[in-house]
């Protein structure tokens, strides 16, 4: 399947259209004529081209002509530091980075694998949870010695929508604003944004003399969220500010054609087990590359995630237990393995590996050469998402289910704000007085009310009522790995955290161990926005939504989290209306009753599936 990419010369086809599309404007363009216009620009219903979205290839092409581009974005930073500096007389301690997704996933990836610890202390605000932003600016103020207004001037937001819609930067930016007013801080040198003009997040932040910076280094738009690193401005400025060596970063995305060839022998191996009824690739890395694993993720999910019929799931923070697996022989063993390492590197168990193959699991191994910057990975990966997008015929730039979900928010929220709150909204509330829920110790409520009617649970309790769901769904094949999503922030916050153990646990003796299938374990809404796409377009999934019945709140930055909770309602209405199978649990706060409660509640749904 491999050589296919060769004999039909496709690397030096994708250059000249991507050069014909630059230098002509998209003009003459259409996707009926050509497939690499289909599966890589977006286009009109007549097929007429309205974006070339093949940035993420052609940025690398200019940066090797470019050398100057890195020193242009070192400097751009300077100015920056300099201008918080002189405006306030204090240096730049803190950076918040507000975005969702494709726009926030870099800078967690960067974080995690410590490429940013030289710089200035970065938050990663992808939530419009408040507890999310109340823990960042509880620990901001505890680094300025108990002052929130000298942590202030020495922050920088950072906010980033690719989508002209994207209205959950506008949400933490507007609260940072109020806390900046609140103060009587200037906020202009501390604020800047990155998206495109006219958008909700441009129609708010120029009035405020916020400065937009220009996504792309050639001032283009062709790049979609998970696509903007490792070359946009929203990848390189946080590098930059913590001393990156920006050359040799830009330099190694350059890759070369034995590179790019393995990248699609690495999409032909995944396409060959996707046809054969393996699409789960367990992700196993040494210690360093386990920063990749959800960027990693977010790429392959959000990018084919869309087709019925041929999906692909990207399992993370899994150990090798093949206790876990179904037999290579069994027709239920949809699993195959991804090894991932810079040579030398520790934390990879060669052993594991080498039990996999022996009992006949499909096992890749990918060496990268040692020391090679991170962001040759991440343009690798491009080009291995690319060349698996050709092979199916599949646009890989698109993300239409994470529109969904956004469409059915605003209207949600918009509506609580002329009743006085979401709960007082007919969706919500209906949702509340359904009687398809059962309570669990008094401060949990399992609710399956978006689930088809035809599901009858009466007379059993809740984890009875969870494990019948599970052993049928599973059994019949309808289900094939489980999703596991706390609305709320389990980063920063400390009870986010505990809860987060809490759910890991559950993950692995619910759907691990008992029914022998992976599970996703992440926060909502930043995981609406990461690979939920394969969620809603795929399916195959058994979706738990959990919330804390308590909600947070910044009243002196005017921040209640009705617009969060609107989108874990919206998230369920999308599911719903793609005919994908999701319940709720709510709790009644994140006190250690109510997680003790939800620990016993899988505790029993384990048991119940013996």
């Amino acid at each position: 399947m491999a050589v296919r990419f060769a004999e039909e010369r496709i690397l030096t086809k994708l250059q000249a259209l991507d050069a014909k599309a630059r230098r002509n404007k998209l003009a003459g363009l259409n996707a009926s004529r050509n497939p690499l216009i289909r599966i890589g620009m977006e286009a009109a219903p007549d097929g007429t081209v309205t974006k070339n979205s093949y940035g993420l290839f052609h940025l690398a092409w200019m940066a090797a002509k470019h050398q100057e581009w890195a020193s242009q974005v070192e400097q751009e930073v300077a100015e920056v530091r300099a201008r918080i500096q002189q405006t306030h007389g204090a240096p730049l301690k803190f950076l918040i980075w507000a975005g969702m997704g494709g726009s926030a996933e870099d800078k967690s990836m960067y974080e995690a694998a410590r490429l940013l610890r030289k710089g200035p202390r970065v938050y990663v605000l992808d939530s419009t949870d408040p507890a999310k932003l109340k823990a960042i600016l509880a620990d901001i103020t505890a680094r300025s010695k108990g002052s929130l207004p000298a942590a202030l001037r020495s922050t920088l937001v950072a906010g980033m929508a690719m989508g002209m819609t994207s209205f959950e930067p506008v949400v933490n930016l507007e609260k940072l604003y109020n806390l900046f007013e609140r103060h009587k801080i200037d906020s202009r040198p501390n604020f800047l944004y990155l998206t495109l003009p006219g958008s909700l997040l441009d129609q708010f932040a120029s009035p405020r003399g916020y400065r937009r910076v220009e996504l792309q280094l050639d001032n283009g738009n062709s790049t979609a969220g998970r696509h903007s690193g490792p070359l946009t401005r929203g990848s390189l400025y946080p590098l930059a500010l913590a001393g990156v060596d920006l050359a040799a970063w830009l330099k190694a995305t350059d890759l070369d054609e034995a590179q790019i060839h393995t990248a699609f022998q690495l999409a032909s191996f995944f396409e060959a087990q996707a046809r054969a009824g393996r699409d789960k690739v367990t992700l196993l890395t040494s210690k360093p590359m386990a920063a990749a694993a959800l960027w990693t993720k977010q790429n392959f999910e959000e990018s084919l995630g869309k087709s019925e019929h041929t999906g692909i799931k990207i399992v993370i923070n899994e150990p090798v237990r093949l206790a876990n697996y179904h037999p290579p022989k069994d027709a239920r063993q949809d699993r195959l393995f991804l090894a991932l390492e810079r040579k030398g590197e520790p934390g990879l168990d060669k052993a594991k590996i080498a039990a996999l193959r022996r009992a006949g699991y499909p096992v890749a191994h990918l060496v990268l050469n040692p020391g090679v910057p991170l962001s040759a990975y991440m343009q690798f990966i491009h080009y291995a998402v690319f060349g698996l997008g050709w092979l199916r015929q599949m646009n890989f730039v698109t993300q239409p289910s994470v529109e969904l979900y956004k469409a059915i928010t605003n209207p949600l929220y918009e509506h609580s704000r002329v009743v006085g709150g979401i709960e007082k909204v007919p969706e919500w509330q209906k949702m509340r007085a359904s009687p398809r829920q059962k309570k669990f110790r008094g401060v949990l409520t399992l609710s399956y009310d978006r689930l088809p009617c035809e599901i009858e649970l009466d007379g059993r309790d809740a984890p009875e009522a969870y494990a019948a769901l599970l052993k049928q769904l599973a059994g019949s094949r309808a289900i094939e790995y489980g999703e596991l999503t706390f609305f709320g922030d389990t980063r920063y916050d400390l009870r986010g955290q505990a809860l987060r153990k809490r759910l890991e646990k559950a993950g692995d003796r619910v759907f691990r161990q008992k029914l022998k299938m992976p599970v996703d374990l992440y926060e909502g809404p930043a995981m609406n926005h990461s690979y939920h796409e394969m969620i809603i377009g795929h399916g195959r999934c058994f979706s738990t939504v959990l919330l804390s019945e308590k909600a947070e709140k910044i009243p002196e930055a005017r921040y209640t989290a009705d617009y969060h909770r609107a989108q874990f309602l919206a998230t369920q209405m999308a599911l719903e209306q793609r005919c994908r199978l999701v319940v709720a649990i709510t709790l009644k706060n994140l006190e250690d009753p109510s997680l003790d409660a939800l620990d016993a509640f899988f505790g029993e749904v384990a048991r119940c599936l013996r």
